[in-house]
């Protein structure tokens, strides 16, 4: 899977670049904003008395350093602190899916991992899955196909099936899977490995066939 260029990254210019700001303890730590270097304010503020720590993340291809509260989503870093608000918050308990991100190549909830465990870890959200102007393969066969309706769930589905069709190519079975068999994506397959991402409009048929024609 290609990284997406700097400035295709879906980051505003500006937001994830590297600030000293002071921090509890002395010293200094780095903080990724769209503001100044000066004192942080308002969502940027880190309470002395909350044990904080500096993340380093390459998100979309983009190096930077985030000093974030220890109790921090990956899901609120990326819609709060950077913008990237193509993940969603749905459910907030890694039951609908619609948070689903890209975590070193695998797909992971990104409402259920606290940022701090994910230090050098590369992140893929929705918006670093073209490579410029040409839409990842899946993007394009959700268009073709109709694959969504309000869109709401698209970014966890695109994701989830980009981490679904890679497991598959691995050899990691599913539940679907017969027994000693390797995986081959049928209609049964798709769906099991996609049962983790909700659709409220119902569009499963149309997501189906989407990533079976991914796959081939």
């Amino acid at each position: 899977m290609k990284s997406a260029p700097a400035g295709r990254s879906g980051i505003s210019a500006g937001r994830f670049r590297h600030i000293s700001l002071p921090c509890s303890g002395g010293g200094t730590a780095r903080q990724a904003t769209d503001r100044p270097a000066g004192p942080p304010r308002g969502s940027d503020a880190v309470d002395p008395d909350i044990p904080a720590t500096a993340v380093a993340l390459r998100i979309n291809g983009v190096p930077g350093t985030l000093l974030l509260d220890n109790r921090t989503t990956l899901l609120d870093a990326l819609r709060e602190r950077l913008g990237l608000t193509g993940p969603k918050k749905g459910c907030d308990h890694g039951q609908c899916g619609a948070c689903t991100v890209l975590v070193d190549g695998r797909r992971m909830n990104a409402c259920l991992l606290l940022a701090v465990t994910l230090g050098g870890a590369e992140v893929t959200t929705v918006e670093g899955l073209a490579d410029g102007d040409e839409l990842h393969p899946l993007q394009q066969a959700f268009i073709d196909h109709d694959a969504f309706q309000c869109g709401f769930c698209t970014s966890g589905q695109l994701c989830s099936a980009i981490g679904a069709l890679a497991e598959a190519a691995d050899g990691w079975p599913s539940h679907a899977t017969p027994p000693g068999e390797a995986p081959s994506l049928s209609d049964a397959e798709v769906r099991e490995r996609m049962s983790g991402n909700l659709c409220r409009c119902a569009a499963y048929p149309n997501i189906v066939g989407a990533v079976r024609e991914v796959a081939g």
